[in-house]
């Protein structure tokens, strides 16, 4: 059971243009001191994201740089947020990784990079966005032609609820949604698949048959001891029907079509 996700690219609905902060707790329910620790979580996530990147890699709503903090080996590595607390906090992180840069940066907007990246990464990010499409066209154009754009996003619209209303979320999507929205952007999409099957039904259960309004510290801590272990053996094997997540690689087209 995830606990907010890592960190978010645009503001939540109802928060001012002006001012980004507070914009991660208000997309995660976390504070900027971090919250329940999910380390075999975390590499559940790098183990199916990596192998999708090449050796430079932006990351759009980085957070705390909980899950960037796990690449190792890269030319080039920038990490972003909206909120200037998580960028700050992204800075001392990554302060003696000379190939990292932190900046500040919201989907939608212009980002001002060196050059394109091989590969771009949002994690939880494209579910608080109205117009998903139109985000991954701009997104799109900081990757290199023929790059990928790896998306991870909330799973299924009957796992939403009381906490995916309080974090912004506009909507959970299918492996045909987020295909979809991908295809409508230009893309082509190489691959989308539900993941974390056990986390789906633990959050089905806690969340919309339990009520609980946001995920249980002690219990996200028992979930990621023992149920992410189970959960990489099942995938391992079983190709799984539904989980809490969709996970979509598509590329930016090598040849563009022009108007």
């Amino acid at each position: 059971m995830e606990n907010g996700g890592d960190g978010c690219t645009t503001r939540p609905r109802g928060c001012p243009v002006h001012d980004s902060s507070g914009a991660f707790t208000s997309a995660t329910g976390r504070g900027l001191e971090g919250g329940a620790d999910q380390p075999r979580y975390r590499r559940y996530q790098h183990d199916l994201i990596a192998p999708h990147c090449g050796r430079s890699v932006l990351e759009v709503g980085a957070g705390l740089g909980e899950f960037a903090a796990q690449f190792e080996g890269l030319d080039r590595l920038v990490v972003t947020d909206v909120d200037p607390g998580a960028v700050e906090v992204l800075r001392e992180r990554f302060a003696d990784r000379p190939e990292v840069r932190a900046m500040q940066f919201e989907a939608g907007t212009e980002l001002e990079l060196d050059e394109p990246v091989e590969s771009l990464i949002a994690i939880n990010v494209l579910e608080h966005i109205e117009d998903d499409s139109g985000t991954l066209t701009s997104l799109a154009k900081l990757v290199q032609p023929g790059g990928s754009l790896v998306i991870w996003v909330p799973g299924y619209q009957q796992l939403y609820g009381d906490f995916d209303r309080k974090v912004g979320h506009v909507r959970r999507y299918t492996p045909a949604t987020l295909a979809a929205a991908a295809q409508e952007a230009g893309l082509e999409v190489e691959l989308t698949k539900p993941v974390n099957l056990l986390g789906g039904i633990a959050w089905w259960a806690a969340v919309r048959k339990g009520g609980t309004g946001s995920p249980n510290p002690k219990l996200v801590a028992v979930y990621d001891r023992f149920v992410v272990p189970l959960t990489r053996v099942i995938e391992r094997f079983v190709r799984i029907p539904f989980g809490q997540s969709v996970l979509c690689v598509a590329r930016r087209p090598r040849e563009e079509v022009t108007g």
